[in-house]
């Protein structure tokens, strides 16, 4: 599908090395939008812009983590320099590391805590001037965040990551009634089983061995079904905010 109307927008996308950033940053690119592409990996990042660049499109490599907030401040003056204010943001970077709580993983209960909610945070403080300033000149302005099922659907042994895609999903929806009145669009997007890399991060055997068998009984989603539902989002007219959106595999219940 087609989506013109992003032809003129300017995006930030975090979590853009892999998976569903990727996937939303050349997809946005090849629709014509600038794209500034943040996350940790370099080498990644340079991969992708020199790709998309090669394609014809716009793309600005920009190593940031978010749970520096410093980095991501700078990388917002980066972002600022290059391009200018962005009037479309994509938080989509996140980790997702189960174990049973009895295990007391504090180091990743930290690491989720700290990417998927406090680094979405610094994202949006860092840029929702720039949404609001877009919204305020009559142009469409979109927060996105990608949130999971598993903020609304229970899974053993993966409650401190529920829990951090439910405050995502919260936050969404509690931002929405302070953005929405300016203007600015927030959608919360929550995708049930993805075929990305996110699931080899699982440093348990039996956990991991769950995840692949549910890749063996049902078709996962991709990260390129992921991006078309964010374009097709924002490309939308300024007056309709698509609020929340969960996106299944067919055979997922």
């Amino acid at each position: 599908m087609s989506y013109d109307a992003l032809s003129t927008r300017t995006a930030v996308i975090t979590g853009a090395a892999s998976g569903m950033g990727e996937a939303t940053a050349r997809l946005l690119a090849a629709q014509g939008a600038r794209v500034a592409l943040l996350a940790r990996r370099a080498d990644r990042l340079d991969e992708l812009a020199a790709n998309i660049t090669a394609g014809g499109g716009q793309a600005l490599a920009v190593t940031a983590d978010v749970t520096d907030p410093a980095s991501v401040a700078a990388a917002a003056d980066r972002v600022h320099e290059a391009y200018g204010p962005a009037d479309l943001v994509v938080n989509s970077a996140g980790v997702m590391l189960p174990n049973p709580i009895v295990e007391g993983r504090d180091d990743e209960w930290t690491r989720m805590i700290d990417t998927n909610l406090s680094g979405a945070l610094r994202v949006i403080r860092a840029f929702v001037p720039d949404l609001l300033a877009a919204a305020a000149q009559g142009r469409p302005a979109d927060l996105v965040n990608v949130s999971s099922i598993g903020a609304h659907v229970t899974f053993p042994n993966y409650a401190v990551y529920g829990a951090t895609k439910a405050a995502l999903t919260f936050l969404s929806a509690s931002l929405r009634t302070e953005l929405g009145g300016q203007d600015v669009r927030v959608t919360n997007i929550e995708p049930g089983l993805t075929d990305t890399e996110l699931g080899t991060h699982i440093d348990n055997s039996e956990l991991s061995g769950q995840l692949d068998g549910m890749y063996s009984a049902m078709d996962a989603l991709t990260a390129d079904d992921v991006a078309d539902l964010i374009a097709y989002t924002t490309s939308r007219p300024r007056r309709v905010n698509l609020r929340q959106l969960v996106i299944l595999p067919t055979r997922q219940a």
